[in-house]
């Protein structure tokens, strides 16, 4: 119960100030920005790994938990209960960002600014880079891991700000879902979903092929993110 509340309000706390912070930049006529949304993306998911990376593993993310336990380093079993709390975190998030700003359209969901298939493509490759971050940069489950979170940080940070005009960069279907489901507004969701899932499971056999094929050995519950 305490890995799956970690989920929980991890996740909550990332999307209640990614999403937020997207949706008070059109409430304030773009104070915010571009840039200062990919940072606060970045900086709260290295500020989330730093508190739940030591009870949680700081997943955050279904498509990361799905690629850590494909990789052998989470259990299957523990699955449905890190998704269904990362998911009720996001949308509890998006739920309280609709409370506080009833007028936004979106609440901060992600869709795409060209073609579905260009917006497929840049979240498969936005994740799988994340993902094989992730998989090189994280430790055991008893260390918080400044340095991974730094790193896993900069590296959403970075591709918030150049592809997130183009197709969001949500690389997280949570972070997507929950937005889309509060606002009603679904369209292109499946490339959130498809997309962000595959890129990160391809990640996989990539690191076994630079690491070598113990790299993901062994049942252990790591950092990493959303």
């Amino acid at each position: 119960m305490r890995r799956l509340t970690a989920e929980f309000l991890g996740t909550f706390i990332l999307v209640f100030a990614g999403c937020g912070a997207i949706v008070i930049d059109h409430a304030r006529g773009g104070v915010i920005g571009h840039a200062g949304i990919a940072l606060t993306f970045g900086l709260v998911v290295l500020a989330m790994i730093n508190t739940f990376g030591d009870v949680s593993g700081a997943h955050l993310n279904p498509a990361v938990t799905t690629a850590f336990a494909a990789a052998g380093r989470f259990s299957w079993r523990d699955w449905p209960g890190y998704v269904t709390a990362q998911l009720l975190g996001a949308v509890a998030a998006s739920g309280l960002l609709r409370l506080l700003f009833p007028v936004d359209v979106y609440l901060g969901g992600t869709l795409p600014a060209g073609s579905e298939v260009q917006s497929l493509v840049l979240e498969f490759v936005l994740t799988f880079v994340l993902m094989a971050v992730v998989l090189n940069v994280s430790t055991g489950a008893k260390e918080k891991g400044m340095t991974a979170g730094i790193t896993i940080g900069a590296v959403i940070g970075l591709e918030a700000m150049f592809a997130g005009p183009i197709c969001g960069a949500s690389m997280n279907p949570a972070r997507s879902l929950a937005p889309a489901l509060v606002s009603g507004h679904w369209e292109h969701q499946w490339l959130y979903l498809i997309g962000p899932v595959l890129g990160a499971l391809m990640a996989v056999p990539a690191c076994r092929v630079v690491r070598g094929p113990g790299c993901c050995d062994g049942m252990r519950t790591v950092e990493s993110v959303g």
